[in-house]
Order: structure tokens, then sequence, then C-alpha cells
């Protein structure tokens, strides 16, 4: 997943940046309104996080452009700003925002706002595929099979379905509780260890060596994330 950060305070921009790229987010970033659109346009980043008072063009002006261009108006978008008066956020909630941060705030939370927001609108703005394709793991969503170098794996439903959501976000580090919720339906109470057993009969199936995972990787304190294709 891609994020363009948008801010005239490079320092900002600066510590938004490695938070996210931490959290194992691509970032790209811009130090004003035009320099935005124009990197909105050519890269159709995933997801925007737009400071309002920009020196050019303000974060409104942006979203009203973005909001009316076809080629943009699904990026979700996370306005930051200074002002802190509702009527500000109002308006930027109803020219299309779909979140609203007031400095100064925790980067750590900006990082959890646009993870949130991500689970509200979707992992992927591309077409759902039936084939899923890395490296020799082939998972065929259509014909619920899964194969590695050509050869047939028998995978439980649950296995399936864990591998699934994986695979269609590759890079992408999944809590235990966002995993549970996305590929099995239920909530993260008492359930890590299930989770972890699940994670370790996979591997079995698919690592060249469960001992040192090449596919499925643990991120420690977090959760779990598939290698990039």
């Amino acid at each position: 997943m891609r994020i363009l950060v948008v801010d005239d305070d490079k320092s900002i921009v600066k510590i938004l940046k490695g938070y996210l790229e931490q959290a194992n987010y691509d970032v790209l970033t811009a130090y004003d309104g035009g320099s935005a659109l124009q990197v909105l346009r050519q890269e159709q980043p995933d997801l925007l996080l737009l400071d309002l008072m920009l020196p050019d063009r303000d974060g409104w002006d942006v979203t009203r452009e973005i909001r009316a261009n076809p080629a943009l108006a699904t990026i979700p978008i996370i306005m930051l700003t200074a002002r802190a008066e509702d009527a500000d956020k109002i308006i930027g909630l109803e020219l299309g925002a779909d979140d609203y941060m007031t400095k100064p705030f925790n980067a750590r939370e900006v990082v959890a706002r646009v993870r949130a927001l991500q689970r509200r609108v979707g992992f992927e703005k591309k077409p759902v595929t039936d084939i899923l394709t890395i490296d020799q793991l082939k998972l065929d969503i259509a014909q619920h099979q899964f194969s590695l170098a050509g050869n047939i794996v028998e995978l439980t439903p649950t296995e399936f379905n864990l591998l699934e959501t994986l695979m269609r976000n590759p890079g992408y580090t999944y809590s235990r509780e966002e995993l549970l919720q996305k590929a099995l339906g239920y909530g993260y109470e008492g359930l890590g260890r299930t989770l972890d057993t699940h994670i370790r009969n996979l591997r079995r199936k698919i690592e060249p060596q469960t001992s040192e995972p090449t596919y499925i990787q643990t991120v420690y304190g977090i959760g779990y994330r598939f290698k990039r294709n």
C-alpha cells in the first residue's frame, strides 16, 4: 500500500514517513497542493494524508479536485490540520475527507488511523482476482485449490482463508486481531494461540524451511505478513 503524505512542514513529513515506512507502507511525499495533485495523477497512491494549510492550494481545494476527478475520486483521505474548530472538521468531511486529525498529533496514532481506514475501505482498490500467484505458490480462488511448484497441496478451509488474506496483500502487516477478523470472521479474545497454530500448520505445507519462513513472516509484537512479490 502506497501513501502520499502532503505537508509544507518538512519535519512533519519526515516523521510521518519514518513511522509509516516502519509499519511497512510505501511513502510518497509532497510539500504543496500543486505538487500533491501532480503526484496523485502520476502515481495514484492508495491513501492520502493531507495537510489543510498549504502554501499554494489549501487542502480543501485539493480535496475538491480529487473528488471531482473520476480517476482519483476513490482515494481515501485523512486530513491533518492545526485548526481544531468543529466547523473546519465538518467542511473537510463534507468535501469528502474520510478522517480528520488535529495537530499536534502522535505519529503512532496516525499509523493506527491509517490502518483503521484501510480496514474500512478494503485492502485493495483493484478488482478482486480469482488466481493469486507469488513465486511458485498459486491460489485458485474459484476452484478453491492451492498448488506449490505445480503440485496440488491440500489446505483446510481455515488455512485457505488465511493464505488468501495474506497473499492478497503482500507486504502488509496484519495484527492478530485483523487477521482473525478478516480471514476467519471472529474476534481476538482468547484466540491468539489458535491463530498461531493455524499459521504453524500452514507454514509446514508451503514453506521451504519452517524454521526460517520465506513467505509467512512473523512481525514480533504485532502479527504476520506475507512476503512481497
